[in-house]
């Protein structure tokens, strides 16, 4: 069976820092392209990173300089590595690896 976990969530002063962590078990084929979208409260979800490859990333021009997406040495495992948090990254993460369904996300909140 497929599964897809999200996690690193969790609360942080602005000018922090998180790590989330994505993982895909139960699917025998390595993934070479992912996303990871962000919902806020009464906003539409956004495309935060991409990463093809394991080398290609793009980044939403919000979160430039302060993302870093990568993928892990397991197979199917992924990172988005976030500093210098502002409020205005409060929301939901989600990854979104090509083939998979979406997971629950994990939430971020960074107060003020």
């Amino acid at each position: 069976q497929v599964r897809l976990v999200e996690s690193g969530g969790g609360l942080v002063q602005a000018g922090g820092s998180l790590t989330l962590s994505c993982a895909v078990s139960g699917y025998r084929q390595r993934i070479y392209y992912i996303d990871w979208y962000r919902q806020a409260p009464g906003k539409e979800r956004e495309l935060v990173a991409s990463i093809i490859n394991g080398d290609r990333a793009d980044y939403l021009d919000a979160v430039k300089g302060r993302f870093t997406i990568s993928s892990g040495s397991a197979k199917n495992t992924w990172y988005l590595q976030m500093n210098s948090l502002k409020p205005e990254d409060t929301a939901v993460y989600y990854c979104k690896p090509s083939r998979i369904a979406w997971g629950q996300g994990t939430q971020v909140t960074v107060s003020s």
